[in-house]
Formats: structure tokens, sequence, C-alpha cells
């Protein structure tokens, strides 16, 4: 299932790009993060739980951010394990662009699921997954903006 979207953040670029790269930041985006952890430069231990319809589960995984290019955008791998549940898989491109209120971010994902999730149905799992995507990029909206009104 792939979905996009997109967020004017009333920031400059360079200060968008440094919450795209700040672990707290990250994790306080997320919804449903217990855990965010850095591995290394690039990789993320998390922790979250998430519900898709009747199934609620704890998400143990991680986050690959890739092909950085700064200032424009990187590639997010992200998997988890939700044990009966079942399992997700995503991929994200974020890119950053100039706007006349600051910095355009867009965003264009797939996910992938399997086990419990997977037979809930594909309608439900997308509308999930897509909200879940709108409400990270919505935070993150609101955590940098008000980072530039501070």
């Amino acid at each position: 299932m792939e979905f996009t979207g997109s967020q004017t953040i009333a920031a400059p670029r360079e200060l968008v790009w440094k919450g795209l790269n700040d672990a707290a930041v990250l994790q306080a985006c997320v919804p449903g993060c217990e855990a965010f952890t850095p591995v290394s430069e690039d990789e993320y231990a998390a922790v979250v739980v998430a519900s898709v319809g009747p199934v609620k589960a704890r998400f143990k995984g991680t986050l690959v951010l890739s092909e950085r290019i700064e200032l424009e955008g990187y590639k997010i791998v992200g998997g988890g394990e939700g044990g009966i549940a079942g399992f997700g898989k995503m991929t994200a491109t974020v890119t950053l662009a100039d706007a006349d209120e600051g910095t355009l971010l867009t965003y264009v994902a797939d996910a992938q699921v399997g086990g419990k999730l997977a037979q809930i149905g594909s309608r439900l799992v997308t509308s999930v997954a897509n909200k879940l995507a709108a409400e990270f990029f919505k935070r993150f909206n609101a955590n940098i903006s008000e980072a530039v009104v501070k």
C-alpha cells in the first residue's frame, strides 16, 4: 500500500533538516512510541504501540535512515514485529523544498503488513497507516514550528 502527503512547515530548511535527524524530535513525533534508541548514526531501535481495528500490539523493530542528501531529504526503511499481531514494514522517501511560508516537506511511503494485521483487510490497514504517517508529520510540523517561535 502506498500513500503520500506533504506539510508546509513555517521554518527554514536548515531547521527542518536538523529536526529530521534528531532522535528526540523523531521519537516525540511517532504516535505510540515508547522507546527510540540510537543503535548507530543511521539506525534506531524502536518500540511502538499501535492499534489497527481490533488488533493492538507492541511492535519492536528498527528504523534506518539512508540516502541522505543534506537539506534535500532521505530514505527511511523501518520494520517491526508485533508478535501474534504480525509484522509491518515501511519504506518512505522524504524530500524538502523551499516554500513561500518556509519549507515544503513531502513524503511517499510504501507499507506492507503480515499476520493478523493482513487478515483485517487492506482498506482498514491502509487507512490506519495513512493516518499514522499524517499524524507523524503533523506532530513534526508543530514541533519544528514551535522551535521557530521560541
